[in-house]
């Protein structure tokens, strides 16, 4: 645990009592939604919760409400109905299984098994187009899902869905069905180095093994009669925008990045000025108990630099204006750093959640992603600005906020 995330842990607490989870993440509910959170649902945890230490009961609690009404119907002979069901309940026992740190905790055991069956369920149910991974790495194994378009498929493109740091793989099987597959692409939703499955099988991230990760993704997707080689890319979304960034740069046959509210910068901001779970939660991917050893040796040699300058691939980059966990300036400040054809959009009033325009976001980002992979944007020099306005309007040619009166506070970012 952090000094801060301990000593500030009543802040947290009455933050959620008074705001609920929106005091934590302005907006997320959106976004949330997008990962296969009926609103209904939400609104049931978070009524339960004055506490962060009742989250686990609170998401395990309307999980197995979604579970036992999903059984029901299976029983009845409504299996459609039964799929969305179970998968309401696999994105809540996921939530629950997160909101316990403690890897050996068998509460955490037992909420990843409710979770895995719920996948199971799914998978069977919608004729096996749902599929776990599990692929051997550096001594550890990494785990993931991967999403087939109805019917046989050969050669199809393939997008890599990249979580957040506190995502699962599991957050992705809604997003993967409605904006992927059903588009004929294949999907896999990955856990990394430090996340879910992979994480409690003792797999710790570092500064670079997640993008070797991906590259060991590529192998497996690769390797599938499903998908064409040469026309993967990837979603990614937070630390996977940040981790996305680093494989593209490494990998070159990841052939397109989709990369909305990606941590870049210093990582002061994220680390030391945003709510302490962020921190607390990256020490414990990396298996670090030791802040100041932590500080020492991961978190200063984190930001990304001239790194990005290596990417050849076509770059999306999304971000909202007021992200806490990045300051503007500095995501600004990246952006220009590469030198692939790449395109920049900026959203007025969003915080990291993107939570505003989520539905917008995860739709665009796909279909950006399948018009890079079929050869497009690819024009040497392309250089995309747009800031978008939560009033309708869009501003092209820059993504600078018309606040900022034409200064350029990315110079000195």
């Amino acid at each position: 645990m952090t000094v801060r995330s301990t000593g500030q842990s009543w802040a947290l607490d009455l933050a959620l009592a008074q705001g609920g989870f929106d005091a934590l993440h302005p907006r997320a509910k959106g976004t949330m939604e997008q990962l296969g959170h009926d609103h209904t649902d939400f609104d049931k945890v978070f009524a339960l919760v004055r506490s962060g230490a009742m989250l686990p009961k609170a998401w395990a609690t309307v999980a197995g409400q979604a579970e036992e009404r999903a059984v029901h119907h299976e029983r009845g002979g409504y299996p459609r109905t039964a799929a969305d069901l179970y998968l309401r309940a696999a994105v809540m026992w996921g939530r629950a299984q997160y909101s316990v740190l403690d890897a050996a905790d068998p509460r955490k055991r037992a909420f990843r098994e409710r979770t895995n069956h719920c996948v199971a369920r799914i998978g069977e149910l919608r004729g096996r187009r749902v599929r776990r991974v599990v692929l051997d790495f550096e001594g550890g194994r990494l785990h993931a899902l991967l999403h087939l378009p109805a019917g046989t498929v050969e050669g199809a493109p393939a997008v890599v869905l990249g979580p957040g740091m506190d995502m699962i793989k599991e957050d992705y099987i809604h997003a993967a069905e409605r904006y992927y597959t059903s588009r004929g692409v294949v999907a896999l939703s990955i856990e990394g180095p430090g996340q879910g499955e992979s994480r409690a099988g003792g797999l710790t991230v570092d500064l670079t093994n997640y993008e070797r990760a991906i590259s060991r993704y590529l192998d497996h997707l690769a390797g599938l009669p499903e998908v064409d080689p040469g026309r993967i890319g990837m979603f990614g979304i937070s630390m996977s925008g940040y981790w996305g960034m680093r494989a593209a740069a490494t990998d070159p046959r990841l052939a397109a990045l989709a990369s909305f509210e990606g941590v870049s910068g210093d990582f002061h901001t994220i680390f030391d000025r945003a709510q302490p779970g962020f921190k607390n939660n990256y020490m414990f991917m990396a298996g670090y108990t030791d802040e100041e050893e932590f500080d020492r040796e991961l978190a200063a040699r984190m930001p990304l630099g001239d790194l990005v300058g290596n990417i050849a691939c076509p770059v999306l980059l999304g971000i909202g204006e007021f992200d806490e966990l990045t300051r503007l300036e500095q995501a600004m400040a990246t952006y220009e750093r590469i030198r692939a054809p790449k395109e920049l959009r900026v959203y007025e009033n969003e915080f990291h959640p993107l939570g505003g325009v989520a539905a917008e976001v995860f739709r665009f980002g796909a279909e950006w992603l399948e018009r890079a992979l079929d050869g497009e944007l690819r024009e040497p020099g392309r250089d995309v600005r747009h800031y978008v306005r939560d009033d309708g309007r869009t501003i092209d040619g820059t993504a600078a906020p018309a606040w900022w009166l034409g200064t350029d506070p990315v110079r000195a970012a």
